[in-house]
């Protein structure tokens, strides 16, 4: 394995990073940095030049997410053709288990975000490949961690109050699927690699790829061989490792400038790497737990029924939003992180707040639309009437909560961008934990509001974490977000040279 990281003659000056994102020479200053807006057509061109770089890296990844979330999606399809036990099965070990280490396995690598993003940025493009290593060591590990969780599904099931006779087969069925928990070790470490480069176009052709390949694949193991529910589990885990592998490939044979082989470089520092990673995890899974508890809590209401399944009509129309969202999320993260890494603090201010008014722009227009549908859209999953009727009755809240979560998203971003996941995530359990919980319960429970009484409260949980960043956004200073990314590079084994033209943001 190699020692070093390459001669001197490999490492890529931040000039030459800026040439991968060009900008109108009028609007570049003698640093690369964006000029003061001075007027409404600076603001114009600005506006035009962030939405093209937001974009290019937005809608690879928002696809490449749209593909897998098919993946999983086909697999219950399937499921549901072998028998109703069998599909809820499949949903209950995809949904709890499956879902719950997939969120700790990409919340750890968004670390990789804000060092890669950083890293690259700062012309380091040799230390990604070190970093990606760090990860590959610290995820193999977190899926040791999570194995009990695979191992003793079927009496966590059944202690979480599951159906005995659907939760014995979702256990067999998680067994199954434990390959694709290590798959994702390899997975998102390359695809963080990836993104922080902006090579984001090849994630999406993977994703494709590997969605078409799981549609043939599971459908010779089920429908053809009949295999049951151990072809569509070897299916998953076949399409899980085939994306791995090819991110792998690419990466190894495509990426010569951020890949220079294997480094015993990759061992240093490594406790403080993993908790960067952990404070990562933390950060995403208290937003995820907060809204799976929004189910748990509904479904002890008196009339769970019709309660829950409006609410889960409601929450996957709000999921199919949100996957655009975490496309924009992991652009914004790259994005901030990059310019960062280049000493452009205005240029990392101006993408911000042009990100945030663009994803407002898009919860706003999407909260119309379910607005003048709310009586009509619930039709596409149920025809009852008596659910559709609980579905509009929700609608007011779904239109809140998709603004809200247009914004919110891309505040979390910006601060994997910034590396502030620890105070992230102090701020969600918080926000989430102590005020959003608790006064949904009470809201639910005691004023006998129900689910929406319960959806109120944690909406309350959502705006207090979103106003909170906001305001710390609006606060920070970008001067010093430039010496912090700097003296990270140094902390974590890169070189990052400041130039001191580059930090002047005073307006």
């Amino acid at each position: 394995m190699e020692d070093q990281l390459g001669s001197a003659s490999s490492r890529i000056s931040p000039f030459e990073i800026t040439e991968l994102h060009p900008a109108p020479t009028c609007l570049i200053i003698e640093a690369g940095d964006y000029p003061r807006i001075q007027s409404f057509a600076d603001a114009k061109n600005i506006w035009h030049i962030e939405s093209s770089k937001l974009w290019s890296i937005a809608t690879p990844i928002a696809f490449n997410i749209w593909c897998n979330y098919g993946i999983n999606s086909f697999t219950n399809i399937f499921a549901g053709h072998i028998g109703d036990i069998e599909l809820s099965a499949v949903a209950i070990a995809l949904s709890v288990i499956a879902n719950f280490s997939f969120g700790f396995m990409l919340g750890m690598a968004s670390a990789l975000e804000t060092l890669c993003g950083q890293a690259f940025g700062a012309g380091q493009i040799e230390m990604l490949g070190v970093y990606m290593q760090q990860l590959w060591i610290i995820s193999f590990g977190a899926c040791f961690v999570l194995l009990p969780l695979y191992l003793y599904a079927t009496p966590l099931l059944k202690l979480l109050g599951q159906e005995p006779g659907i939760v014995d087969l979702a256990g067999d069925f998680t067994m199954q699927v434990l390959p694709q928990m290590f798959s994702l070790a390899i997975n998102f470490p390359t695809q963080k690699f990836l993104q922080a480069q902006s090579k984001v176009g090849v994630l999406a052709w993977i994703g494709f790829a590997a969605f078409i390949g799981h549609i043939v694949i599971i459908y010779l193991l089920v429908i053809v061989f009949k295999w049951g529910t151990i072809g569509a589990a070897v299916a998953y885990d076949i399409s899980a490792w085939l994306v791995a592998l090819a991110q792998l490939v690419y990466v190894v044979c495509w990426c010569k400038d951020g890949w220079t082989g294997l480094s015993w470089l990759a061992f240093k520092d490594l406790w403080g790497f993993t908790k960067l990673s952990i404070a990562s995890a933390v950060m995403l899974c208290l937003e995820v737990w907060y809204f799976m508890m929004i189910i748990v809590l509904t479904g002890h209401l008196e009339d769970p029924i019709i309660a829950v399944g409006s609410l889960s009509i409601c929450m996957n129309i709000n999921g199919w939003e949100g996957m655009l969202f975490i496309g924009i999320n992991a652009a914004i993260s790259v994005r901030v992180s990059n310019e960062l890494g280049l000493a452009h603090p205005r240029a990392a201010k101006y993408s911000v707040v042009i990100t945030v008014v663009q994803s407002l722009l898009i919860g706003i227009l999407s909260a119309m639309l379910i607005w003048n549908t709310r009586n009509k859209f619930a039709v596409v999953f149920t025809e009852s009437i008596e659910m559709q009727k609980g579905v509009a009755r929700l609608a007011h809240l779904l239109c809140i909560t998709m603004v809200l979560n247009s914004v919110q998203p891309v505040i979390s971003g910006v601060a994997v961008g910034g590396g502030w996941q620890a105070l992230v995530a102090y701020i969600n359990l918080f926000c989430y934990y102590i005020v959003g919980l608790p006064l949904g319960f009470f809201l639910g429970y005691r004023t006998h509001f129900g689910v929406e009484g319960i959806w109120i409260g944690m909406i309350c949980g959502t705006l207090l974490q979103t106003l909170i960043l906001l305001y710390i956004i609006y606060k920070t200073n970008w001067n010093t977000e430039v010496e912090q990314a700097s003296e990270r590079m140094r902390q974590w084994g890169a070189e990052m040279h400041v130039p001191a033209h580059g930090l002047d943001l005073s307006e």
